[in-house]
C-alpha cells in the first residue's frame, strides 16, 4: 500500500500548471482556426488567445522569474524547477505564436476579404487614393497627438510603459553624418488603432492600423534626419504585485502605491516586428534587459487584442452569433415581490441563460424597502457602472445598515475597486477590506429583514461575481434562500470578516481557509470507502482548474478503488487522466465556447443519498488555503436534479467539448454516429422554451410583461 501511496504523489502523476494552462489558450486557438464558426466569432477567440497570454507573462511567468532572481530551486508538483519551467514555458509560447498568426495571416485575413473587408497590413500596399487619406488622416488626427523621443547623450533612453505599443526607428542627420540615432514614438492609445479607409469603386471596406499610418509618415515627426529603419515593438512588464499586507499601515493607500509601480516593472517578453533590423533589435535588447528566449518576432501586427475591436464593427452581424438575450426567471414570472418568493422556495439562478436582473432587483429592492434593516455583501469583480453598486449607496442613504467588503487585491480590478471603496465609503456604507494575507473571494449578499414574526435573513449566494456585464458572458450558478441555518452562517461570515468573531460551529456553509480543504478531502474519501464496500459511490464535478496536489492525489486513491469520476475542468489541470493503475476511472472534459465557463460544482452519490454543492473556489492551494471561499449545498431536490442536469448535459457536449488524454492532449470526443450536443447552445433554447411554457401557464389576460423571447442560436 505505502508503494501506491507514493505512486499518488509521484511528480511524473502531475502536469505543471503552467504548462497546462498554456494548454487551455490552445483549445481557445483552436476555436479561432474551426471554419465552422462564424468568422468573425473567430477573430474574437484570437484577440482573446492574445489578452490571456498577455496576463499569463504579466503574472505567472514575471513570479517564475522573480523566484529564479531569488535562486528558489524548489520543485513544483510535477518535478520541475522555476528555471525549467520558464525554458519550458517559453519553447510552447513560441510555437503558440506560430500558430495564432499563422491562423491570423493565412485563415483570417483572407476570409475577412471574401467577405468584403480588406485589412491592410503593411502601409506600402496601400493604393494611390488610399495612401493619401492615410497622410490626411495622419495630419490632422494623429501628428497633434505623438510625442517623439529621441536618445542621445543629453536625452536618456526613455521609459516604456507596459503594454505600449511603439515605434522604434534609427535615425541619420541630413547634414551628412553617419553615425545612427536611436528614436521612437509611442502609438496612442487615446486614438483608433483600426483607421477605416475610403471604399473602392467596388463597395469593398478597408482598414489599416494606426501604427503603419504612423510609420509611413515617421519622417515628420524628425525633420532633421533620415528614417533609415522603422519598426515596431511592443513589451510586457512584471505586473505582479508584491504587498507587504502586516509592514502596511494602509492597505488601500500601499496599493495605490504598487499600481503606479505596475507601469515600469522588469521587461519580462519583448514583440517585435518580423526581420527588425539587428541594429534597432541589439540597442532594445541592451536598454530593456532581455534575454533571447523571451523576444518573439512577429511576423504581422503585433497585439492581436484590437481583433475585439474588429469584431465591433457595424455592418458584420450576419458574421458573427445570433446574441443570446438571458432570459427571466420563471419562479419570478409573478406579482409577488422577491421577498415573497424567496420564501416560497429556494431559487436557482443559471447565467446567461437566465438573467442576472434578479440579483441586481434583490439589492435594489432591499435599498427601498423600509423592512429592511441590513445589507452586507461581498464584491470582487464589479462593472464599471455598477447599478448594485448605486443600490448600495441609496440604501445608506436611505439609513440602512450597509457593510460591503471591497476585496482591493483583485487582480487588474485593483483600481477600479479602490475608486468603489472611496464611493461607498463617501455614501455612508461601512467598507471593509479583507483579512490579512487573505483574498476575499466568496460572492455573498445577506438582508436582513423585519417582518411580522420577526427578524429574517435573506441571502444570495453565487459561484460569480457581482458584475451585471460580465453575467451576460460567464457561465455561472446563484442561489436565493432564506433558510434560517444559511442566513445564521451568513452573519457569521459577515462578523468574521468585519471583526475577528468566528463561530464555534457551523450549520451549511463551508468555509476557505478555515474547514473547506478538509470537508472536499473527506467527502472523496467517503466515496472511495463507499466503492470497496460495494455501495453506490460517483463524483461529478466542474471547476476552472485544478492543481491541488492533495486533492489529486485523493481523486487517484479514490479511481484506483473503483470510484467513477467525471471532471469538467475548463482551464489548467494538473491531474493526468485514464492512466492504468491510477486515474482509470477518470475522465476530464474541457468546454471552450461562446460562453466562458465559470461555475463550480461538485456532486458525491453519497451510498444513494447524494450530495450536490456550488460555491466560489477551485480545486486550487490559493482558493482552499488563501482565499475566504464559500462552498454551499442545494438541498431542494427538484433544484438539486436541475443542477445534476447541468453537470451530466456538458459531460455529453461533444461540439464544445475537449476530452483529456493519458498523454496530456486534448482531443475533441468522436461525433460519428451521434447526435451532436452543444451544451451552452441546450442551455439557452431550453431557457427560452422554459419561459415560453410558463408563459403558457399564466393567465393569458394577464397584463405581465416580461422580457422579449428571441429564438436561441441552434448548431
Amino acid at each position: 500500500m505505502a508503494d501506491i501511496n507514493e505512486r499518488f504523489y509521484n511528480p511524473e502523476n502531475y502536469v505543471n500548471r503552467e504548462l497546462s494552462w498554456l494548454e487551455f489558450n490552445w483549445r481557445v486557438l483552436g476555436e479561432a482556426r474551426d471554419k465552422t464558426i462564424p468568422l468573425f466569432e473567430r477573430l474574437k477567440f484570437l484577440s482573446i488567445t492574445a489578452s490571456n497570454l498577455d496576463e499569463f507573462y504579466m503574472v505567472r511567468v514575471a513570479s517564475l522569474k522573480d523566484l529564479v532572481h531569488a535562486k528558489y530551486t524548489k520543485p513544483d508538483i510535477a518535478g520541475l524547477k522555476p528555471s525549467e519551467q520558464l525554458e519550458r514555458i517559453g519553447e510552447r509560447t513560441h510555437e503558440l505564436t506560430s500558430l495564432q498568426y499563422s491562423t491570423y495571416n493565412r485563415s483570417l485575413i483572407p476570409a475577412l476579404k471574401q467577405n468584403g473587408l480588406k485589412v491592410v497590413s503593411y502601409h506600402e500596399d496601400l493604393n494611390e487614393e488610399e495612401a493619401a487619406y492615410a497622410d490626411r488622416y495622419f495630419q490632422q488626427n494623429v501628428y497633434p497627438v505623438l510625442t517623439p523621443m529621441a536618445v542621445d547623450s543629453s536625452r536618456p533612453f526613455p521609459l516604456i510603459r507596459n503594454k505600449s505599443l511603439n515605434i522604434a526607428a534609427l535615425l541619420q542627420k541630413k547634414s551628412g553624418e553617419e553615425e545612427l540615432e536611436f528614436a521612437m514614438v509611442q502609438v496612442p492609445s487615446v486614438l483608433s488603432r483600426i483607421v477605416e479607409l475610403p471604399r473602392g469603386d467596388d463597395g469593398e471596406r478597408a482598414v489599416i492600423l494606426l501604427e503603419q499610418i504612423i510609420e509611413r509618415n515617421i519622417g515628420s515627426l524628425f525633420l532633421n534626419y533620415n528614417v533609415v529603419t522603422a519598426h515596431p515593438f511592443r513589451i510586457m512588464r512584471n505586473a505582479d504585485l508584491t504587498i507587504d499586507e502586516e509592514e502596511a499601515v494602509d492597505l488601500l493607500e500601499e496599493i495605490q502605491k504598487q499600481l503606479k509601480k505596475r507601469q515600469w516593472g522588469e521587461a519580462i517578453r519583448l514583440e517585435i516586428e518580423e526581420k527588425m533590423d539587428k541594429q534597432l533589435l541589439k540597442i532594445l535588447k541592451k536598454e530593456l534587459r532581455i534575454s533571447p528566449g523571451d523576444i518573439f518576432e512577429i511576423p504581422g501586427p503585433l497585439d492581436l487584442t484590437f481583433l475585439m475591436k474588429m469584431y465591433g464593427m457595424k455592418g458584420f452581424d450576419h458574421l458573427k452569433e445570433a446574441p443570446h438575450i438571458p432570459q427571466p426567471v420563471c419562479a419570478l414570472m409573478n406579482d409577488e415581490d422577491i421577498f415573497s418568493n424567496i420564501r416560497n422556495g429556494d431559487i436557482l439562478l443559471h447565467h446567461p441563460y437566465e438573467t442576472f436582473d434578479p440579483v441586481v432587483n434583490f439589492v435594489r429592492s432591499a435599498a427601498g424597502d423600509p423592512e429592511v434593516l441590513a445589507i452586507k455583501q461581498t464584491l470582487y469583480r464589479v462593472s464599471g457602472n455598477s447599478p448594485i453598486i448605486a443600490a448600495l449607496a441609496e440604501a445608506a442613504d436611505n439609513g440602512k445598515q450597509v457593510s460591503v467588503l471591497v476585496e482591493l487585491k483583485a487582480r487588474f480590478d485593483e483600481e477600479n475597486n479602490i475608486n468603489w471603496a472611496k464611493q461607498l465609503e463617501k455614501a455612508g456604507c461601512h467598507v471593509i477590506y479583507g483579512l490579512l494575507g487573505l483574498k476575499t473571494h466568496s460572492k455573498i449578499t445577506l438582508v436582513v429583514r423585519r417582518e411580522e414574526d420577526g427578524i429574517r435573513r435573506y441571502v444570495h449566494l453565487g459561484t460569480g461575481n457581482y458584475n451585471d456585464s460580465t453575467a451576460k458572458l460567464y457561465t455561472d450558478l446563484g442561489l436565493m434562500t432564506c433558510n434560517p441555518l444559511i442566513g445564521e452562517d451568513a452573519t457569521a461570515v459577515f462578523n468574521m470578516l468585519s471583526g475577528y468573531s468566528e463561530p464555534l460551529h457551523w450549520n451549511k456553509l463551508v468555509v476557505a481557509p478555515i474547514w473547506l480543504r478538509a470537508r472536499f478531502l473527506k467527502m472523496i474519501r467517503r466515496e472511495a470507502k463507499n466503492a470497496l464496500a460495494g455501495k453506490p459511490a460517483g463524483i461529478m464535478a466542474k471547476m476552472n482548474s485544478l492543481c491541488d496536489k492533495e486533492i489529486i492525489a485523493a481523486l487517484y486513491e479514490a479511481s484506483c478503488a473503483g470510484v467513477n469520476i467525471q471532471l469538467l475542468v475548463r482551464g489548467i489541470c494538473s491531474l493526468k487522466a485514464g492512466i492504468p493503475g491510477l486515474s482509470e476511472n477518470i475522465a476530464v472534459h474541457s468546454i471552450v465556447g461562446n460562453f466562458l465557463e465559470h461555475a463550480r460544482i461538485f456532486y458525491f452519490k453519497n451510498d444513494g443519498a447524494p450530495e450536490l454543492y456550488m460555491g466560489s473556489a477551485d480545486w486550487m492551494p490559493r482558493n482552499l488555503d488563501k482565499r475566504v471561499e464559500i462552498m454551499f449545498p442545494v438541498e431542494d431536490e427538484e433544484l438539486k436534479e436541475r443542477v445534476r442536469e447541468i453537470l451530466e448535459i456538458q459531460l455529453e457536449d461533444n461540439v464544445k467539448a475537449h476530452i483529456l488524454q493519458p498523454d496530456g492532449t486534448y482531443e475533441k470526443p468522436d461525433k460519428r454516429g451521434k447526435a451532436l450536443v452543444n451544451s451552452q447552445e441546450y442551455f439557452c433554447r431550453e431557457a427560452v422554451s422554459m419561459v415560453k411554457k410558463e408563459l403558457g401557464r399564466l393567465d393569458p389576460l394577464s397584463n405581465r410583461v416580461f422580457y422579449p423571447i428571441e429564438a436561441a442560436p441552434t448548431s
